[in-house]
């Protein structure tokens, strides 16, 4: 294994950890700079606007300049960003920094998938993406409950500072190990582009906003939820982070097997028993037992949507991977932002803390439905006498042959 993959893993830490530890440390938030947590929740939606923003806008600038580069001054901004997190003196201070902080988010990820699959032999280049975003997998098992833990003990700005560290050590690793990448011979913004003439891509784009904005309503809630109404301890809430991460890991594998097996269905499925899950949560969060089997089970079920999806959109834009790869993870936060919102405007209605996984299974739902009507026109498509696939010229209704060549980018 090439230690630049281990170089882009690091970053992908640093970022996972940055992007879902705010959600566990919104009470110290809230209580340091005097805001409620519902408010204290708009810090999770100001990164997820900064990714939306960014993914497409530093992608298309970036487009003609060499992969490393582009790698190093995205891993750069990020870093900067979380300093400024750190040192930020007030609330809507903060919330700029975490908007900056987002911007190089999607891009990074959209070159880095790009980049690991060239740095491999192009039998070993799925491998070599799941490398990159084992970062992001090892984030949520280890970095925010430890990130949480650390929080709860030294403060939320030691958190931050601790990423930045993490940050800065993946930065100078990309610069010292990985080689040079030139950039794509059909680089452009118009080439980049002509993916999202396809209207599936579209459809699979916005199952991403809508349906994955219910596990992200449930996730943002997730530390208050867990003390108030299950009633965790604040140092055993960690413990159960952990296992979210579990579930998580778990999902990214069950959801990148079904996804081979059977792209369509397994979409449809995981969004339907997502919806399931977070309808139970809101009776079964009322005991630590149930809570914590509960937590597990939302995040396999959150997670085993995304490699299906992400499977899904590069399968429809092959021909220009690397702003749709970037898009995709804009949309996957696009969907944090409103879940969070959402989950939020719940609370302050004074629906309780089990509002918000209510809210999440009703976005869920939406997901499903849109990811049905999707498969239904793909199938409708590939209906023509020669049997040469949907309109616009991607592959099968099911894309089990195509997924198979594309390299399969877990997390967001």
């Amino acid at each position: 294994m090439p230690l630049a993959l281990v170089a882009l893993a690091i970053t992908a830490f640093a970022i996972g950890t940055t992007e879902f530890a705010a959600m566990g440390l919104l009470p110290q938030v809230a209580d340091d700079l005097q805001v409620s947590i519902p408010q204290a929740g708009w810090l999770i939606s100001a990164y997820a606007i900064g990714v939306v923003i960014g993914a497409p806008l530093l992608t298309a600038a970036a487009a003609r300049m060499p992969r490393k580069a582009v790698l190093v001054g995205l891993a750069a901004l990020f870093t900067v960003g979380n300093l400024l997190c750190a040192l930020a003196p007030n609330f809507w201070l903060l919330a700029a920094a975490r908007l900056v902080t987002g911007l190089p988010h999607g891009a990074f990820f959209g070159a880095g998938a790009v980049a690991a699959a060239e740095l491999a032999a192009p039998h070993l280049r799925a491998r070599a993406v799941a490398v990159m975003f084992s970062g992001l997998t090892l984030a949520n098992v280890v970095g925010v409950p430890t990130a949480t833990l650390l929080g709860q003990q030294l403060g939320w700005r030691a958190t931050m500072l601790v990423v930045v560290a993490i940050g800065a050590a993946g930065t100078l690793a990309i610069a010292r190990l990985v080689p040079h990448l030139p950039a794509p011979e059909r680089a452009g913004l118009r080439h980049e582009l002509s993916a999202f003439r396809s209207g599936q891509l579209w459809l699979a784009l916005g199952t991403v906003v809508l349906g994955c904005g219910g596990f992200f309503a449930c996730y943002s809630y997730i530390t208050p939820l867990l003390t108030e109404v299950s009633g965790f301890t604040t140092g055993s809430v960690t413990g159960v982070l952990a296992l979210f991460g579990v579930g998580m890991t778990v999902g990214n594998v069950v959801g990148g097997y079904a996804a081979d097996r059977a792209l369509r269905p397994g979409i449809c499925a995981s969004f339907v028993l997502l919806a399931l899950t977070l309808a139970a949560f809101s009776v079964t969060a009322r005991a630590e037992w149930s809570a914590a089997l509960t937590v597990v089970l939302v995040g396999l079920f959150g997670f085993a949507i995304v490699p299906g999806v992400q499977t899904l959109v590069l399968q429809k834009a092959r021909n220009a991977p690397t702003l749709a790869s970037a898009t995709v993870q804009g949309a996957f936060n696009l969907a944090n932002a409103q879940g969070a919102f959402f989950g939020g405007l719940a609370i302050d209605a004074g629906l309780g803390w089990t509002a918000p996984p209510l809210v999440g299974a009703g976005l869920a739902g939406i997901g499903a439905l849109i990811a049905v009507l999707a498969w239904a026109a793909d199938r409708r498509a590939s209906a023509d006498p020669a049997g040469t696939g949907p309109a616009d010229g991607t592959g099968p209704a099911d894309g089990t042959p195509a997924a198979a060549s594309v390299p399969v980018a877990s997390a967001h």
